[in-house]
């Protein structure tokens, strides 16, 4: 079930469309509940502090369960995994929709986050379908499914919130109850049995950064972990902020900023389908990842120094051309490097720490906003960037290696 390039025309593997409409429509809920959480929680008291605390509650959980959901997936399979996050997402959901007190809201976040390891479990299974050298294409793919939720969930949850506060949740879950429900049916079983191999070690239980590891794998998986950590922290810096920025230099409101986030949302779509593929192709995963790094870094240096127009639009196109490069070159790389038969949780062991960055991030975005200055969050993103890039170039030897799967 391997995908074959035929001429200009590539082809997809049995099963990967339901797998990304899967994917499409779990993020779809999740962009219809995050433009609207904080406000929703002001109505139960919730102070800025605690909204931030309500924001990182999410990842929180899908730190400690991503890893777990990614080796489960290991053992019985990616479709039951995939189902459990779905209808986990849909308790969730109906959870916070249905919340009479704070406390029950972080519930349904939590709920929500501990089912959030339906990325890597997805990432997974496409990579079961894949060969190699089509992992980065798929893997950008399913990347774009990530876009169009951010991009149509927001459109959704606005007109859901016509009705109320607690429709948007409601139609939410709804929509993952729904996806579950035909996932049932349509979504395919992709994992093959793999004999088990003597002596088995975990990527949970790989040894922190610095120790030495019996298994190669896993110490090439855990500076992956760390260049997927710092380029998150990056990133998620710059989306907590930029609507502060974009006050601040250029006088902007929300209308406009939304509108700004749906074009490098719909920029990183067409990224991660027209280009991720190609740039793979010739330069190899690792390549296409330093790349991104690269582009990521100019970006948010620029736009640190950017006080018009004339900046801005090259800097959050080199910021978004550089994300939508490295995110699925990452995970391919992770991928090409893990053992058959622990694929799902070195890919759930890297979103875990990707999920740490989104906390990390934010936090330390915004603190160095108010009390170091405007320019602050953008310097020390493009610092963090090339500290990844450091890492991934001087490991670079131990990771161009034929991989183990």
């Amino acid at each position: 079930m391997l995908a074959r390039r035929h001429g200009s025309s590539p082809s997809y593997p049995a099963g990967f469309w339901i797998i990304w409409t899967t994917v499409a429509l779990d993020l779809v809920g999740f962009g219809i509940v995050v433009p609207i959480l904080g406000r929703y929680a002001e109505r139960f008291g919730a102070s800025g502090f605690e909204v931030g605390l309500l924001v990182a509650s999410f990842s929180a959980a899908q730190f400690v369960c991503a890893p777990l959901l990614g080796r489960l997936s290991d053992r019985v399979g990616r479709k039951p995994v995939l189902l459990l996050s779905l209808f986990g997402t849909a308790v969730g959901s109906f959870v916070t929709g249905a919340a009479g007190a704070l406390w029950v809201l972080f519930a349904g976040r939590i709920i929500d986050g501990a089912s959030g390891g339906s990325v890597a479990v997805a990432q997974g299974a496409v990579t079961d379908l894949a060969s190699p050298e089509d992992r980065p294409r798929l893997l950008g793919m399913l990347g774009a499914a990530f876009g169009v939720g951010f991009v149509v969930g927001p459109a959704i949850g606005g007109l859901a919130s016509l009705g109320g506060p607690h429709v948007p949740f409601v139609v939410a879950g709804t929509v993952a109850l729904v996806n579950g429900l035909i996932a049932i049916r349509r979504l395919p079983e992709t994992l093959r049995r793999h004999e088990p191999r003597p002596e088995r070690k975990t990527a949970a239980s790989a040894p922190e950064p610095g120790r030495a590891s019996s298994r190669p794998a896993l110490t090439r998986i855990w500076v992956l972990a760390l260049v997927g950590f710092t380029a998150i922290c990056a990133f998620s810096g710059f989306e907590t902020t930029f609507s502060l920025f974009a006050d601040r230099r250029f006088g902007l409101t929300e209308g406009p900023v939304a509108l700004i986030f749906l074009g490098v949302g719909l920029l990183l779509v067409l990224v991660q389908i027209r280009l991720v593929g190609p740039a793979s192709d010739r330069f190899g995963p690792l390549g296409a990842l330093q790349i991104g790094l690269v582009f990521n870094a100019l970006g948010l240096g620029l736009l640190s120094l950017t006080h018009s127009w004339v900046l801005l639009v090259p800097s959050l196109a080199l910021l978004t051309l550089g994300q939508g490069l490295a995110i699925p070159n990452l995970a391919a790389t992770v991928a090409d490097r893990a053992p058959d038969d622990e694929r799902g949780e070195a890919l759930g062991f890297q979103q875990r720490w990707q999920s740490f960055g989104r906390i990390v991030g934010p936090i330390v975005a915004g603190a160095l906003f108010q009390a170091v200055g405007v320019p602050a969050p953008y310097v020390a993103g493009a610092a963090l960037t090339l500290v990844a890039l450091g890492l991934l170039t001087r490991a670079q030897s131990s990771l161009a290696v034929a991989s183990s799967a």
